[in-house]
């Protein structure tokens, strides 16, 4: 048994294990021709070249439309060099290496880092069969936090800044605003990287249309907001599962969102822990999870985001670790991650999981549990975390 322990604390292992498993995905879905996300993403770089209406279908290139900011075009430009099949994998590993490089960042032990890694690896997988954006915007946020800890504040507002323009989730590492101890810098530097990515498209294109991109997209995803709540691949939240148990699809988002906000806000109260490294984790599990579980947006390949929050939620307990609390890591395990998989039983994602929104239900119960661990547990005997 030990042996077997040892092989799973290794980190070359574990690593092989991270970028195999995404590997595997992406080179199945390449060989299949199922890359349509990547033939979104790239004609985001085409079109905003050719000055064409980002957020129009086009049949003829790719299924349904993009919802990403103008910012991304650059971001996937690089990508677009390549043959496609060879863009989408590389895609997908840049995408499993930012997060990656932003789990082995974390203040945890290496020991603990490990296990945020194998935790995720599965989730991972999903978001690659998907070609999804979804593991770099986990990164992301993580990464808000890692650098604002680390007191690089001018960075840590470049990575806010960049994902808000991307995908708006990036907003949430304002959330650990209150951890910084240079706040001025921080705004400024938040204002600066606002005004510099804002124009960084245009010259690729040109400021009208850069400009005029950006109305469309909220028009965009004001429209995807309302199709969410009659879709069973999206809305996977829990304003969707609310919509589907009780067959309610007029309940208004704000019912849900206004507590839960006040729940998120309550959790910054504690301000006296707010130096202690292990109520830090706790708020960053906390956001990962509120990004993914009061999003309309959220589909399954999105629950990367969430999962690592559970991860760290785990991996940040107090130890000895509760009964109650391994059965919600493996609660989350076999619901949440394994749902969409062979590994479940398909009869019951299809009657179950998937009409009800189910997948949420293991996030949000953690979330709840977060949000009471902030507000009661002891924070002033800081865990000693192993360096990097």
């Amino acid at each position: 048994m030990s042996k077997y322990l040892k092989l799973f604390t290794n980190r070359i292992f574990v690593t092989v294990i991270w970028f195999g498993l995404s590997f595997f995905a992406i080179l199945k879905q390449v060989l299949h021709g199922h890359i349509n996300n990547y033939y979104i993403y790239k004609y985001t770089f085409v079109n905003l070249v050719h000055k064409v209406n980002l957020y129009a279908p086009q049949p003829k290139y790719f299924l349904d439309t993009n919802h990403y900011g103008p910012l991304f075009a650059l971001f996937i430009a690089p990508f677009t060099l390549l043959p496609d099949g060879l863009g989408a994998i590389l895609w997908v590993m840049v995408n499993a290496w930012v997060l990656y490089r932003a789990i082995l960042m974390l203040p945890l032990t290496a020991l603990q880092r490990n296990a945020v890694l194998l935790i995720c690896a599965h989730e991972l997988m999903t978001a690659s069969f998907n070609v999804q954006f979804n593991p770099m915007m986990a990164g992301f946020i993580a990464l808000s936090y890692i650098f604002i800890k680390n007191k690089h504040d001018f960075w840590a507002a470049l990575i806010i800044v960049a994902g808000t323009y991307i995908k708006l989730y990036g907003i949430v590492g304002l959330a650990f605003f209150f951890f910084s101890e240079h706040k001025i810098k921080f705004i400024l530097s938040l204002i600066f990287w606002g005004i510099v990515l804002f124009i960084l498209p245009m010259p690729f294109s040109s400021p009208s249309f850069v400009m005029q991109s950006y109305y469309d997209w909220y028009a965009s995803l004001v429209e995807k907001n309302a199709l969410n709540a009659t879709s069973t691949m999206q809305d996977i939240s829990v304003m969707g599962m609310i919509r589907r148990i009780f067959h309610y699809p007029q309940l208004s988002n704000l019912l849900v969102m206004l507590p839960a906000l006040a729940l998120f806000g309550a959790s910054h109260l504690n301000i006296k822990s707010y130096k202690q490294v292990s109520y830090q984790l706790l708020i960053l599990a906390s956001t990962l999870l509120f990004t993914v579980i009061f999003s309309t947006g959220s589909e399954s390949p999105t629950y990367i985001i969430a999962f690592v929050g559970v991860a760290v939620w785990f991996m940040n307990l107090d130890r000895p670790v509760s009964k109650l609390d391994i059965g919600l890591l493996v609660f989350a395990l076999i619901i949440t991650s394994l749902s969409p998989s062979d590994l479940f039983p398909k009869f019951i994602n299809r009657e179950y999981i998937k009409p009800y929104a189910l997948k949420a239900l293991p996030c949000f119960i953690i979330w709840l549990k977060i949000i009471y661990e902030t507000l009661t547990r002891k924070f002033d005997r800081q865990p000693v975390y192993a360096a990097v």
